[in-house]
């Protein structure tokens, strides 16, 4: 493909609001993500508004903050835009990559020549006006068509299977993942505390540099790992320090287009970042049907696929930014790369510290790389995941071209492989099982609340389930803190035997 169609990123704009969280502070999505956009029309210079005008597509990843009938259209609405494409996304951390990615193949076939990408949260203010008492459509004129939160459905949470075990909350799921994870490479839990933390600290000093983190504050791995009133323990083996922080007001947006439309409009040719292209993937939707818990084979088919393509390796990458909402993400992210902590850290700051707007943190990311391109890195790979390290989505960018123009592969592989039978809690008897993964979920007061075991029985079926909250017992049979949060974790408990029996739809836990 010709140069002049290798498709750019010609704007990039990103705001933070209300950090006071004030209710007068307080800004409704589509006016945060507005905001985003005419900066990024800014950024493309003194023909930014023109090209915003001839966008020809617009596509959002998901708003939760709040819920919109057809959010492209009220946002072209406001830009005085007449696009022939829009597409809101539905949940999913991967869709900025892959909204990206869709937008430089269509700007390389020729499809579109002005494509944004935008999207935003505002859920600090939203937490705000709450606890204040204000309807923000009411009192503040946000949009009632529908308005309110944006519903999240059962599938999001996850399978039905997910749904009886308890497991459909992020915050369980993912530190689950991270026990098996560690056991399977001969950690210790203290050693997988200590490798997630400074994954951690890592990002935590790029976020002190970032003007668009919500705590922009650099921490070591001493204080991410020390439990406490303001850092307590949420699942094992995860302090609230290495949690996503998804109560802010952050957006960000990407105006697109081929180098030749690019300096058409005067566009200077050293502020273009251009799209290579990328990759996606997607393990199975249902965790529990996953033939592992130890890491996900979309991950590895879809940074394979987009280093392949752009004719790289990890190590000749400047610039790697892994999406990091819980640590053992870009664990698994370096590991099968084959680099340090340090050559992970991106140029974004994490979801801890720069902060978690959901659905909408990679463009954040891409946002960060193209500004670091553009300051002279020569290439840059941003990585994106979404649901249960479900799917996965990498877009690399270069100073220059790409030799082969857009290279990229942005309709998603199916890396799904068939998991072992499962085990009913129902058909459950009283037995010995090995223990696959688990975690204990702590309530706000710093006490264990409840366990969560993933586990093979004795014939090689996959159990899954949750105890009864507040059976201390139970929770005391799965804890790698027999001593408290407060004090170094013990033994492993994964690849341990366990006794389970059935309560109801719930578990009880001995040690075998």
């Amino acid at each position: 493909m010709h140069a002049e169609r290798s498709p750019v990123l010609v704007g990039v704009g990103q705001v933070q609001a209300n950090r006071d969280r004030t209710v007068a502070g307080a800004r409704e999505p589509l006016r945060l993500i507005a905001d985003a956009v005419h900066v990024a029309a800014a950024d493309a210079g003194g023909t930014g508004t023109r090209l915003l005008r001839d966008v020809d597509a617009i596509t959002v990843p998901h708003v939760a903050s709040w819920s919109y009938a057809d959010l492209p259209a009220r946002l072209a609405e406001r830009l005085a835009a007449d696009p022939v494409h829009t597409f809101s996304a539905p949940v999913g951390g991967h869709w900025p990559a892959a909204l990206v990615d869709a937008a430089a193949a269509r700007i390389a076939s020729g499809e579109s020549r002005v494509e944004l990408v935008a999207g935003g949260e505002a859920s600090a203010s939203l937490t705000v006006l709450q606890r204040a008492g204000v309807d923000p459509g009411t009192d503040l004129g946000w949009t009632t068509e529908p308005g309110g939160l944006a519903p999240i459905g059962p599938d999001d949470l996850g399978s039905p299977a997910m749904q009886a075990a308890g497991l459909v909350l992020p915050t369980r799921v993912y530190p689950m993942v991270d026990t098996a994870f560690g056991h399977s490479v001969g950690e210790t839990p203290v050693e997988t505390m200590v490798a997630g933390a400074a994954v951690f600290a890592a990002l935590s000093e790029v976020a002190a540099t970032n003007p668009i983190a919500w705590n922009p504050a650099a921490r070591d791995s001493a204080e991410i790992l020390r439990v406490g009133p303001d850092n307590r323990m949420i699942c094992e083996p995860y302090p609230l320090a290495v949690n996503a922080f998804p109560l802010v007001d952050q957006a960000a947006a990407l105006l697109l287009t081929s180098r030749a439309v690019a300096l058409e409009h005067g566009v200077p040719e050293e502020r273009l970042v251009h799209v290579w292209g990328g990759a996606g993937a997607a393990d199975a939707a249902d965790v529990l049907a996953r033939p592992a818990l130890t890491g996900s084979p979309a991950l590895c088919s879809a940074l394979d696929r987009a280093l392949a393509s752009a004719g790289l390796t990890a190590d000749t990458v400047d610039l790697v930014d892994v999406y990091s909402c819980f640590p053992v993400v870009p664990r698994l992210a370096g590991r099968y790369l084959g680099l340090p902590v340090k050559a992970l850290a991106g140029a974004t700051g994490g979801h801890s510290s720069f902060g978690g707007p959901l659905s909408t943190y990679t463009l954040h990311s891409l946002a960060a790389c193209a500004v670091r391109v553009r300051a002279g890195a020569r290439t840059a790979l941003v990585h994106a995941n979404g649901g249960y390290l479900t799917r996965q989505h990498v877009v690399v960018l270069g100073r220059e071209p790409h030799v082969d123009g857009y290279i990229g592969d942005p309709e998603p592989h199916d890396t799904a492989e068939p998991g072992p039978p499962s085990c009913p809690v129902a058909e459950l008897a009283e037995e010995p099982v090995r223990v696959e993964a688990a975690t204990v979920e702590y309530d706000r007061d710093g006490h264990p609340s409840q366990g969560f075991l993933v586990a093979r029985t004795v014939d090689g079926r996959r159990l899954a389930g949750c105890t009864v909250e507040g059976d201390a017992a139970s929770a005391q049979a799965l804890t790698v803190f027999p001593e408290g949060p407060a004090r170094p974790p013990g033994p492993a408990v994964v690849g341990r035997e366990v006794t389970v029996r059935a309560v109801g739809d719930r578990i009880q836990v001995d040690p075998a």
